[in-house]
């Protein structure tokens, strides 16, 4: 095992997790790309992960609680991937995440995206978002049939059935703002909202005091009491 104040490596695994990495160094590629099987850039500040090419021979890749978005997940060719955890980041879109992955990731058996917008919670207990969840899941596993675990549960014959079935025709897609508010013939919302006038935003004046008031206050002069009797006590 060779530790370093960045990386540990362990065999054939590298783990950088929690490092405050905002990128995948270009010079791990180049030491440990041919080696490397398991990559951990897990709780990170990864923006992108274009450098990950350099990682031709990976069979998991984990990059959960990072900050990769739409427009960051830049996944190189990785043909010998199997597992890829995406849990946890900034990403959007399911049509762009799952193109990559079915072109760059043909082996790829386990996925998980739980905790990305992505990828509809099924945790909150609503019977509309476990419905959600299903159908995300059929829509997931009719463009990658060959998956034998999405996020935390295993993938059932009868449910890969009914998304051969079904699962074209069950992708879930969400307004935003500005489409919602269109549809109502309103202005959309300028982001971000605040509820201060416009002459207040931008003035950082704004102080607060904090002291003791001598007076304790009884009840005694209370509008209230003035209902109660002797009898009520």
């Amino acid at each position: 095992m060779e530790t370093n104040s960045s990386y540990i490596v362990a065999g054939d695994q590298l783990i950088c997790a929690g490092m405050d990495h905002q990128s995948v160094p270009p010079e791990f590629g180049a030491r440990f790309g041919e080696t490397t099987t398991r990559l951990d850039f897990s709780y990170n500040q990864l923006r992108e992960i274009s450098n990950l090419k350099s990682f031709a021979n990976l069979k998991e890749l984990v990059l959960d609680n990072n900050s990769i978005s739409d427009g960051g997940f830049d996944l190189p060719l990785l043909p010998l991937l199997e597992l890829l955890s995406l849990n946890k980041n900034k990403l959007e879109d399911l049509d762009v995440i799952l193109s990559r992955v079915v072109q760059n990731c043909p082996g790829l058996r386990y996925l998980s995206l739980l905790g990305n917008t992505a990828c509809p919670s099924e945790l909150l207990g609503g019977e509309e978002d476990e419905n959600d969840y299903q159908r995300y899941r059929y829509f997931v596993l009719y463009q990658m049939p060959r998956l034998r675990f999405l996020d935390s549960r295993a993938v059932t014959p009868s449910e890969l059935k009914e998304a051969k079935r079904v699962g074209a025709y069950t992708k879930i897609v969400k307004p935003s703002n500005h489409m919602y508010a269109k549809s109502q013939g309103r202005t959309p919302l300028k982001e971000p909202f605040s509820p201060l006038p416009a002459s207040c935003e931008g003035t950082p004046t704004a102080k607060a005091t904090f002291g003791k008031c001598k007076y304790v206050y009884y009840g005694k002069h209370s509008e209230g009491n003035r209902f109660i009797r002797d009898r009520h006590l």
